[in-house]
């Protein structure tokens, strides 16, 4: 079957955006309901990929433009390349997705020498005619022919300055035609070659200009940046359109407009316009264009037409439109129109209110939203009104912005944020131990790790921007000083992070705070009527616990009991407890935690009354609670340094008095105070206790250090190597759970285990379980309900998943972990090193660490979701990686069967929209439940 390759705007498909492109697709279907669209027709994206294949149109193409060229003269009574009626055609692209301004458009086509004399006749206008050749001349040079903008820039520039004007729009008829000749000899003098006078050739070589824009930088950019697949758009349409001109008079001109707000989402025609002009000359910054409101005085009839437009199109599209239009002689014109891009805060809105309106069902309000965009919502932003440059920029690893002094350090983080100072945590990258630091920091930024290292998650979790991976910053910790090229910072200097971007800012940048509206609540409640996925929050803190709940999280998937030990309070005990020598040590350091632990639970579970709460008992290596051996072998130097220096001083002979009575005294006051501190240092025990213990400590560490910790002694491993720190924390969580229901408090407890391998770890850390669950229960004299259950992270443990679901109640994928040991990548170091190079090259899809890798990772879930629920039918599913508030991964989630998804509390917003999306695509739009 011969294939089509050219479509008339009367017979297009307007549903057919894949074959058409979204512009053409739309000109389509406006002129056949009747808007008042220039005839024109379409080059299918078809067409597209075969040039761009053999770089000549497909066997048949060019016979079917001049066809549709020969319909288009009868259907507009003009001729092309004709002297009396000429026929001038704009060159647009457009492909299947919107990607504004990333490719080319040629307006004016069709003008030499001779079918301009037949404009001025016609329109009795040399202005016009002058203005529209210098402009074809100059768009035609630059796209088609390859000529930089700067020559006519400058050209134009020198124009303006001779005649002593500031705007095009001053420059008469005889300035126009001089300048257009001097156009035409910039583009030979670059060229080597005459401008094309032949209206076929000028049209032929444009139509291969637009299609090789696909291919242009800023095209390829463009996708690259905004995940555009082949699937999604693959080439661009090109569509000719008759010209009609807005630049013919003070009754003529060009806008754009959106049929709402694109910022805020109010219902009201929104946009700019200019007299006497064409379209680009809007965009072009060039003159300074008029609010639509204003047309209402200047040409009341436009734009009275202009509201029956608006109402036109977003009843027939049922979305907010971004429309383009020109006015020719005080006829109006529709151009182009597609989905308007707006801001999340418009987005909801119109969400709502369309529904609200009769425009759109709820379920059409669910679906038009991108989950991701909420997340512009949920945090702080700089203010739209910043037009600053970056210092250098690093990996966007958490949204929003936070300005304040840059620290060096945990400790100073929290001493100066606890004195009120805004404070940005700086660090090559953090470790657990940093928790402190976080709590009180504004934000955090690190020249080391991805967008799932430490900082990363953990900032995410508490809902603080954070910028990692910035590795222009070269940071000195003894100096206090951190420096980005040319620029130095020092300790308390102000700078500005973009969470959202990864961008560095010096000084303070302002910032406006999100409002969780109105209309955002009503949308996420009709989210959750749709959903079958629940969305649980990770929060390790009642503080974190409170804020989940607000952002409507049903739940907590996971609390890291291991963030509770980094506090100030406890980190020294927990310390002690790694230290220990014996059993009776470790007991009473244990001993010490316990309550702390308990009151840490209650406190959660009371933020959560009535909701489940997960506790992941200890996860990480012990040696992350210690200093590293780097530091203590530094400290332990200057500790000794200072023993040796006060012992010199000490021992200087009394025959300096004779040689330098002055100087003598110097050194004897000196002495004095050194040897005050020599004593301090004795009498304190320094050389016995501070050394030895950091020796102590060091040799710990060392007997700790593992070849690779993230494989090695920790989760559920340590809970069997040492039973007394599990014992305790699962006794913590039930006491808790008993002292809640003892005051009439409604808590849902489930303990799970980490790291989890075999069946036999599990069983046994169980038989703790229901050794303490009894204990408890006889103590307390009340029933105390919990659930048992595993992480799978361990690929062994997804393998065995169906004899383990005969011990666990619930599963919980940890696909940070599960996805590390399934490719077998380090996680920083891939993220840092080759990852981005992957993606880059097309290796990967996408980074394995932000989506979700179906293909592998996924494969093994749907087996353990499936092996699992075999054994036990009502076994609960979740999981708590990060992946967990990522929309194209929740979407997977729900398609394997799973029961909850646990993320980041600012993400659970995201969350629950995006598995209300993943429902309303199975069941094809329609509602399940309750809505």
């Amino acid at each position: 079957m011969k294939r089509q390759w050219v479509f008339a705007f009367e017979e297009g498909d307007g549903k057919n955006k894949m074959l058409l492109g979204g512009k053409g697709a739309n000109l389509c279907e406006m002129t056949q309901i009747g808007l008042n669209v220039p005839p024109g027709f379409t080059l299918t994206t078809e067409a597209c990929q075969a040039y761009l294949e053999h770089d000549e149109l497909p066997k048949g193409a060019w016979e079917e433009v001049l066809k549709s060229m020969k319909d288009l003269e009868k259907k507009t009574g003009k001729q092309f390349g004709g002297t009396d009626n000429p026929l001038l055609i704009s060159v647009r692209s457009g492909s299947s997705m919107s990607m504004p301004g990333m490719m080319d458009t040629i307006l004016n086509l069709g003008l030499n020498k001779a079918t301009l004399q037949g404009i001025i006749k016609l329109t009795n206008n040399p202005r016009f005619g002058y203005d529209a050749w210098r402009r074809f001349i100059q768009l035609f040079g630059k796209i088609a022919l390859g000529v930089e903008d700067k020559h006519f820039d400058d050209a134009m520039a020198a124009m303006k300055k001779k005649v002593g004007v500031a705007d095009d729009v001053d420059l008469k008829a005889e300035h126009l035609s001089e300048l257009a000749d001097q156009f035409a000899q910039i583009i030979e003098a670059n060229t080597g070659k005459p401008f094309p006078e032949d209206p076929y050739k000028q049209l032929e070589i444009a139509i291969g200009a637009v299609f090789r824009s696909w291919n242009g930088k800023r095209a390829i950019d463009y996708r690259r940046q905004f995940k555009i697949t082949r699937e999604m758009a693959n080439g661009t349409a090109v569509n000719i359109c008759t010209m009609v001109f807005g630049n013919m008079g003070n009754d003529s001109g060009t806008g754009v407009g959106f049929t709402r707000n694109p910022g805020t989402g109010e219902n009201m025609i929104y946009g700019e316009y200019l007299v006497n002009a064409q379209g680009e000359d809007v965009v072009a910054g060039i003159r300074t264009p008029k609010a639509i409101a204003e047309m209402e005085h200047d040409m009341p009839e436009i734009y009275r037409q202009l509201l029956e437009l608006h109402n036109r199109l977003e009843t027939h599209y049922k979305e907010v439109q971004d429309f383009e239009f020109t006015i020719e002689r005080g006829t109006l014109y529709c151009l182009q129109t597609r989905n308007g891009k707006m801001n999340a805060a418009a987005m909801v809105r119109t969400s709502v209110e369309m529904f609200k309106e009769g425009l759109i069902t709820k379920e059409k309000a669910l679906m038009r939203i991108d989950p991701a965009m909420l997340e512009q919502l949920l945090v702080p932003q700089l203010s739209p009104d910043f037009r600053g440059k970056p210092l250098a920029t690093g990996l966007p690893a958490s949204p929003g912005a936070a300005s304040g002094k840059i620290v060096f350090d945990a400790d100073t983080a929290e001493s100066r944020g606890m004195a009120g100072e805004k404070i940005i945590l700086v660090r090559e990258e953090t470790k657990p131990e940093d928790i402190h630091g976080f709590f009180q920091a504004q934000g955090i930024l690190t020249s080391r790790g991805g967008k799932t290292s430490h900082a990363a998650v953990v900032a995410r979790g508490m809902g603080k921007p954070c910028v990692s991976g910035c590795e222009a910053i070269h940071i000195n910790d003894i100096k206090r000083s951190a420096t980005i090229g040319d620029t130095t910072l020092h300790e308390g200097d102000v700078v500005t992070i973009d969470g959202g971007n990864g961008n560095v800012y010096a000084g303070e940048v302002p910032t406006v705070q999100a409002e969780f509206s109105h209309d955002m609540e009503t949308l996420l409640k009709w989210a959750d009527q749709v959903s079958r996925l629940k969305v649980m929050a990770n929060a390790d803190t009642p503080e974190d616990a409170l804020r989940a709940r607000g952002f409507g999280a049903m739940g907590i998937g996971l609390c890291r009991t291991e963030r509770m030990f980094n506090a100030t309070d406890r980190l020294p005990i927990v310390q002690e407890m790694i230290l220990a020598e014996s059993i009776e040590e470790r007991q009473a350091a244990i001993d010490r935690l316990l309550p702390i632990q308990r009151a840490d639970f209650k406190g959660i579970f009371k933020a959560m009354k009535g909701l489940p709460v997960t506790v992941r008992l200890m996860d990480p290596p012990l040696h992350e609670f210690l200093p590293t051996a780097a530091q203590l072998e530094l400290e332990i130097a200057h500790l000794h340094h200072l023993r040796d220096s006060l012992k010199a001083l000490e021992e200087l002979p009394e025959t300096l008095k004779l040689l330098n009575p002055k100087l003598y005294m110097q050194y004897a006051d000196g002495l004095t105070k050194l040897g005050r501190s020599m004593t301090d240092f004795k009498e304190g025990h320094l050389e016995e206790d501070v050394i030895h213990k950091k020796e102590k400590t060091l040799k710990k560490v060392r007997a700790l250090s593992e070849v690779n910790p993230m494989l090695g002694h920790r989760g559920v491993r340590l809970g069997i190597t040492y039973p007394e720190i599990y014992s305790m924390q699962i006794q913590a969580v039930l006491e808790a759970a008993a002292l809640c229901a003892r005051e009439g408090i409604e808590v849902h407890p489930e303990i799970m285990v980490p790291q989890v391998a075999t069946v036999e770890e599990l069983v046994r850390i169980h038989s703790y379980v229901k050794r303490i669950h009894k204990v408890v229960e006889l103590t307390h004299g009340i029933k105390v309900d919990v659930k048992f259950g595993s992480m799978l992270e361990v690929v062994r443990a997804c393998l065995r998943a169906g004899r383990m679901a005969q011990d666990a109640e619930f599963f919980s994928f940890g696909t940070n972990d599960l996805t590390q040991a399934t490719f077998s990548f380090s996680r920083e170091d891939a993220e840092n090193k080759f990852l981005p190079g992957y993606v880059e090259a097309g290796i990967l899809v996408d980074n394995p660490f932000e989506v979700l890798d179906q293909k592998g990772v996924g494969e093994l879930m749907k087996l353990a979701v499936s092996e699992g629920r075999k054994t036990n039918p009502d076994l609960k599913v979740g999981i708590c990686g990060e992946h967990g508030g990522h929309p194209g991964s929740i979407a997977f989630c729900h398609s394997i069967g799973l029961t909850y998804v646990s993320c980041s509390g600012p993400r659970v917003p995201i969350a629950r929209l995006a598995a209300a999306q993943a429902q309303l695509m199975e069941t094809g739009g329609a509602v399940t439940k309750n809505a």
